[in-house]
């Protein structure tokens, strides 16, 4: 039996590592400004806040993925996207790499491709939904970075088979 619905294995990790930073930051301001006697009011809410923003900033968005839909949750925000009637994908590479997915309705979503390499079961829905978007003829821009992906998820999985049975 398939499974409908499918989302980040990893983001609860990326959410605790988030907050842990975060107090990290928070307990050490705290304790620097106690250890030197200029701690009050004020500055105890600047840096809860600067803690606070840290933790906004590193909190990833919640990505999951059904048939036809990949979804994307932030704090304030949630952004859908029909996979099965794609538009356009785009792939920025670089420090922090994007990739933007569009479909027919104009909605959008950028996601980190990384989540899809480390979460096979994410890549394979996408996957089966932008064939269906090839062959639909809506997917007019972005087969390209769809294979590059597609490539990268390879190796990845070939090199994970071969550290695991100890031929690396």
């Amino acid at each position: 039996m398939e499974r409908r619905f499918t989302q980040d294995t990893q983001w609860a990790g990326e959410r605790r590592s988030a907050i842990g930073v975060a107090f990290l930051l928070f307990t050490a301001l705290l304790s620097m400004d106690a250890g030197l006697g200029e701690l009050d009011v004020t500055r105890g809410v600047f840096w809860t806040g600067l803690a606070g923003l840290l933790f906004v900033i590193l909190l990833p968005p919640r990505i999951s993925v059904r048939p036809g839909r990949l979804s994307t949750r932030g704090l304030l925000v949630k952004d859908t996207v029909r996979t099965d009637a794609l538009v356009s994908v785009r792939w920025y590479d670089g420090v922090a790499q994007r990739m933007i997915l569009r479909d027919t309705e104009g909605c959008q979503v950028e996601i980190d491709p990384t989540v899809l390499v480390r979460n096979p079961l994410m890549w394979h829905r996408l996957d089966v939904d932008a064939r269906t978007s090839i062959q639909r003829g809506t997917l007019l821009s972005g087969t390209t970075a769809l294979r590059e992906l597609s490539e990268r998820i390879d190796r990845e999985t070939v090199h994970a088979v071969f550290k695991a049975s100890g031929l690396e």
